[in-house]
């Protein structure tokens, strides 16, 4: 499968499957639903090899079974070949999992480059091509018979079915990674060269679906219902690849401006010492909001407009603003200055819905609002909820 984009952090954990040891020190795992694949192998190829074969009795099964091993080792030499093409370029490489769509490389944080992913993308197809190759010479002598040679010509279809297909030019295959590179190198956008190489996928599922569904349906033969089930399954799980990263690309382009001082609506600070009245003298219509600031001068609470204003007018000379307000969360305060990728990290690690935004020098100078991230990220302003 395609190569991962640059970025990204995954623990190593019991969830990742059976763990098969390490490959050039990369760890390898086998994911539990690999099993599904090969027991779907076992079941569908089982008796074809049966009846083609009836000598074989129950070791038909056997061999079928070692064809999903077949494919597994195949889908391993696929993903070390990315890993070990990454390595070149010193991608740290977290781990390998094979699994029941094949089996993906997972990559710790690195700088990408359109010319670097080309070259780790197309190292995995190459990879299994090598591999027909190399195994091609023994299905033409005839070198087995019986049950290897079987196996060995399964080997060879098998990786050059796998080299093809995944040369496909749509994400998440790996030519996708080629489209996507292009249109990146193009317009100097990685994320319009993913969503490009999203689309064409979409495209390919398309054509899929036509070529092995649409088109048997409409002619008079038979259909074959293993080969639909198939087709259904992969084209599932491209579409869904394709439209996540459609999706990722899209909120990773709308980054640049997720910027604190852009979103935060005005606001100024007063010392947690003050009146009902001094918020008044600031804010007399509610508005900019009014954050209230301990002695040290770090935000801690928010007042509250509506409450500040029930006050009665003669309580508001001695009525403290702590009265009328919320808390803060503990440190939920930005600099002005952060933007992008920096300020969603910073977000992530704070809790509460509301951010204080402060200058150089710790004074207040707006109120962010998560709302309002999320609205710049996503595009999506949030529902209000219909009052019962």
């Amino acid at each position: 499968m395609s190569a991962p984009r640059s970025g990204g952090h995954s623990t190593r954990s019991s969830k990742d499957g059976i763990p098969l040891g390490r490959i050039a020190g990369i760890p390898v795992y086998l994911a539990y639903s690999w099993f599904i694949i090969a027991a779907f192998t076992v079941i569908a190829y089982g008796p074809a090899l049966l009846n083609q074969d009836p000598s074989l009795g129950i070791g038909a099964y056997v061999v079928a079974f070692a064809y999903a091993v077949l494919l597994a080792l195949s889908v391993l030499v696929h993903e070390l070949a990315h890993a070990l093409s990454a390595k070149a370029f010193n991608w740290p490489t977290e781990k390998i999992v094979l699994n029941l769509w094949g089996g993906h490389t997972q990559f710790g944080g690195f700088i990408a480059s359109p010319g670097r992913s080309v070259v780790v993308a197309l190292a995995g197809p190459a990879a299994n091509f090598v591999l027909a190759a190399a195994a091609w010479p023994l299905v033409v002598t005839h070198a087995f018979s019986g049950a290897a040679e079987t196996l060995t010509n399964i080997f060879v279809w098998a990786n050059l079915l796998i080299g093809i297909f995944n040369v496909l030019p749509g994400l998440p295959l790996d030519g996708g990674r080629v489209v996507e590179s292009a249109v990146w190198k193009a317009t100097g956008s990685q994320e319009k060269g993913t969503v490009a190489a999203g689309w064409v996928g979409r495209v390919i599922v398309i054509v899929l679906i036509i070529w092995f569904v649409v088109r048997p349906l409409l002619s008079r033969t038979p259909p074959d219902l293993t080969l639909m089930l198939i087709t259904f399954l992969v084209c599932s799980f491209l579409w869904i690849g394709a439209s996540g990263a459609i999706k990722q690309a899209t909120l990773r382009g709308r980054l640049p401006s997720v910027s604190a001082a852009a979103l935060a609506e005005p606001a100024v600070g007063i010392p947690n010492s003050a009146t009902v009245a001094d918020v008044l003298r600031v804010a007399p219509y509610g508005a900019p909001a009014v954050v209230i600031c301990g002695p040290d001068g770090r935000p801690q609470g928010l007042v509250d407009p509506a409450a500040a204003a029930a006050v009665p007018p003669s309580q508001v000379s001695t009525t403290l603003v702590t009265a009328v307000s919320t808390p803060l969360a503990e440190g939920a305060y930005v600099p002005w200055t952060s933007s992008g990728q920096e300020l969603i990290q910073y977000l992530a690690q704070l809790s509460g819905a509301e951010y204080a935004v402060v200058d150089e020098v710790g004074t207040v100078t707006g109120l962010l609002r998560q709302q309002a991230v999320v609205t710049a990220i996503t595009g999506k302003v949030a529902r209000r909820s219909a009052r019962p």
